[in-house]
Order: C-alpha cells, then structure tokens, then sequence
C-alpha cells in the first residue's frame, strides 16, 4: 500500500519494543534470577512467558504497571519451579530506566519531529516513562500513558483518549509500533493508518508479545527506514 507520509500531522508511537530495546532489557532482567536458582531457558522460551504472563495480569481490574512486573517475575517463578524473593519480584521494575533505545531510534526521532509532532501511547507508568523518556532526546508533544487511563493496550478506549488528546482528526495521525497485539490491531481498529516496525523480521515467534496478525498499512524494518521515507520522491512507500 501507498502511505504518503507528509500528508500526517502527528506521528504517535509505542515505545517498550519500538523505540526502546525492550527485549534486551527483559532478557537481562529475567535471565540473572533464573540462572540463580538454576533454571534453564532459552530467550524464545522466556519472552513467551513473559508475553503470556504480562497479557493475563493487565487483564482485570487496573493495576499500575510495577505490579504487573511483579506479578509477572511471580508468574515466571511459579511456571519455573521457584519463589522469586522480593527484590526478584521488582528486577524488572528496577530494569526498566536503564533500558537503551534501539540503535536507530534517537537519530530517527530527532528526523522525524522537523515534520511532525510526536507522541507515544504507552502500557507503562507515569515515573518510569519520564526516565525512559530521557534517553530518547526528543520532545514528545503528548505522552499518554496506561496509568493515566487506567486501562492497557490493546484495549480501544487507549486509542480514542490518543486522539482525544491530541485534538486532530484521525486521518492526520499515523500510529508507528512494533507489537501487532498491543498496537496494529487496535489501532487500526479505531481508523487509525498503522506503521509496522517489524523489528523481529529475521527472527521466529512474536516474542515478548502475544500472537496477533493483521495488515498494517506499511512496514519497516527499523525508525530509520521510516524517517528515510521522507527524503524519498513523493514522500510515499
């Protein structure tokens, strides 16, 4: 399909998976508990569970995000054979703020805000994405969190309070994400136009997200192909 890119306003964005390596910080968040009571597993089969696991736990009633991270080390222990102790129970809570963006993320970002405004929807707390925040070095126009909402992603009420807050209508907003599950899907659901970051091309499985499909208006392998659009004739994919 055929997005021209600078007929949008506002570009929003995931950012745990997107802009910022969160499969990386989850692997060397869990890894080091597991290896201490002497648990093996592979990366695929830990981000499964940590897919499955955090899924379950924002379903319900709301909890804010550092107990879902609880509930899920808690999950981990118990689908593993071990009781995490409590500062296991918090390891990826206290991850969270050293976790890098991605290496195209930060160049990409700063491209991309010369033409549009920028925003990020995000299943997160409102502390630990002011410390995310900081290591993306771009000024988010709006940052919507599930704390303020009270709800998570996928869930469509996210998306219509995005547009809500963002005060435009729906054809000036394009959504860019790399979680099918969390983002495409409901995305595309609310007439958003969609952005698949398909940061798991070469890689089997969906990783720390639940199996999902659905057909995003574009792809890209990464920010800086998404940013490249711009410079191309037409501005268009």
């Amino acid at each position: 399909m055929v997005v021209e890119i600078r007929r949008f306003k506002v570009l929003s964005f995931d950012c745990y998976g997107t802009l910022i390596d969160w499969e990386s910080g989850i692997l060397q968040a869990v890894r080091p508990v597991l290896e201490a009571h002497d648990v093996k597993q592979t990366d695929a089969q830990i981000l499964d569970l940590y897919a499955q696991l955090e899924s379950e736990a924002e379903g319900g009633e709301f909890k804010d995000y550092k107990t879902i991270l609880r509930l899920v080390m808690k999950g981990i222990g118990e689908e593993t054979g071990f009781k995490p102790t409590e500062s296991e129970l918090n390891s990826l809570t206290q991850a969270i703020p050293s976790w890098h963006p991605f290496p195209d993320t930060v160049k990409a970002l700063q491209e991309l805000k010369k033409h549009f405004k920028l925003a990020i929807l995000s299943n997160i707390d409102d502390d630990l994405i002011a410390r995310s925040l900081k290591h993306l070095h771009v000024h988010f126009d709006w940052v919507v969190t599930a704390q303020q909402l009270r709800s998570y992603k996928p869930a469509d009420q996210n998306f219509r309070e995005l547009v809500r807050r963002i005060g435009l209508p729906k054809s000036k907003i394009l959504h860019v994400a790399q979680s099918i599950y969390h983002d495409i899907v409901p995305a595309k659901r609310s007439g958003l136009a969609t952005v698949w970051v398909n940061r798991r091309k070469q890689v089997e499985g969906f990783g720390a997200t639940p199996p999902a499909y659905a057909e995003p208006d574009l792809e890209v392998a990464d920010l800086k192909a998404l940013a490249a659009l711009l410079h191309r004739k037409g501005a268009s994919a």
